[in-house]
């Protein structure tokens, strides 16, 4: 079991935490559908431009690469889902990719469905890494002096966003656009942490319980194609097959035909793996490559 668990109850996330479901709640008592539309706008460009396309795809595995002006954009996106700042939420994936499934993971369902879920979050500072940890993990974005700035004001966004919506809505978007989302947001990603390492199928023998989950990959734009992800961790493709729908990779497609991403990095559902293969290796690999 990671080391956060052993910590003691961090009273502010979970105050931040219980307030946002409070204000989920509220949101089905002050429905308008020019709220739940600005709720369904913002779960897309939070939940699948800015952490699958952006902190996960892009930033954590460098999947393929983009324009800084494109890359910001993605990572201030990622800000709007609550999920941390662009550094610790990467710091956090690849310490997950290092020991998945082992000690160390700071989220894995052998110590726990519910930790796996929101636990491991729940203590500590689960999402806050100290600067000795980033370097070792983040080097790329510990050079990069607006991913730093972003890192550490990573709530500025959320908070002019909530404002914005405010403005043009009153209390109806708030509570959806802001915050009924970003509670379906959250639950979605953790479902990424806890349930496709539960429940689903496994194409590849990996040396984790990482499995393909279709219903978590349709509420996180492709995310749940878990297994297929840990077996090439670096590939921005995760759907492999027909039938395995994956809107972000479709993104990074769309950002490729506009000569907007280069160095796509994809793996066909011909690929595969031996049950032993180094993917930690191949993981460190790349960073070093990265700028």
């Amino acid at each position: 079991m990671s080391e956060e668990s052993k910590q003691s109850i961090n009273w502010l996330v979970i105050v931040v935490f219980a307030i946002f479901h409070l204000g989920a709640l509220a949101a089905f008592f002050m429905f308008t559908w020019q709220a739940l539309i600005a709720a369904v706008v913002l779960y897309w460009i939070a939940g699948s431009l800015g952490i699958g396309m952006g902190y996960h795809r892009l930033l954590t595995h460098r999947g393929y690469k983009t324009p800084k002006a494109v890359e910001y954009f993605l990572s201030v996106c990622g800000t709007l889902a609550l999920e941390g700042g662009p550094a610790n939420w990467v710091v956090t994936h690849r310490i997950h990719h290092r020991y998945s499934d082992r000690d160390g993971d700071p989220h894995s369902p052998r110590d726990g469905g519910w930790w796996s879920h929101m636990g491991w979050i729940l203590v500590g500072r689960a999402q806050e890494h100290p600067e000795s940890v980033l370097w070792r993990y983040a080097p790329d974005l510990m050079r990069d002096r607006f991913q730093m700035q972003l890192n550490q004001l990573y709530v500025w966004p959320v908070a002019l966003l909530g404002l914005g919506l405010y403005g043009l809505g009153g209390w109806p978007f708030v509570t959806w656009g802001l915050c009924l989302r970003v509670v379906l947001g959250l639950h979605a990603t953790w479902l990424v942490n806890s349930a496709t390492h539960m429940w689903g199928s496994r194409r590849f023998a990996t040396r984790d319980d990482s499995r393909n989950n279709w219903w978590v990959a349709w509420l996180t734009f492709g995310e749940g194609w878990h297994n297929n992800h840990h077996a090439h961790p670096v590939s921005a493709r995760h759907g492999l097959a027909w039938y395995e729908i994956d809107m972000n990779w479709w993104g990074i497609r769309t950002l490729q035909w506009l000569g907007l991403a280069e160095g796509v990095r994809q793996v066909r559902l011909k690929d595969s793996i031996p049950p032993t293969a180094n993917l930690v290796e191949t993981q460190e690999n790349l960073l070093a490559e990265a700028p």
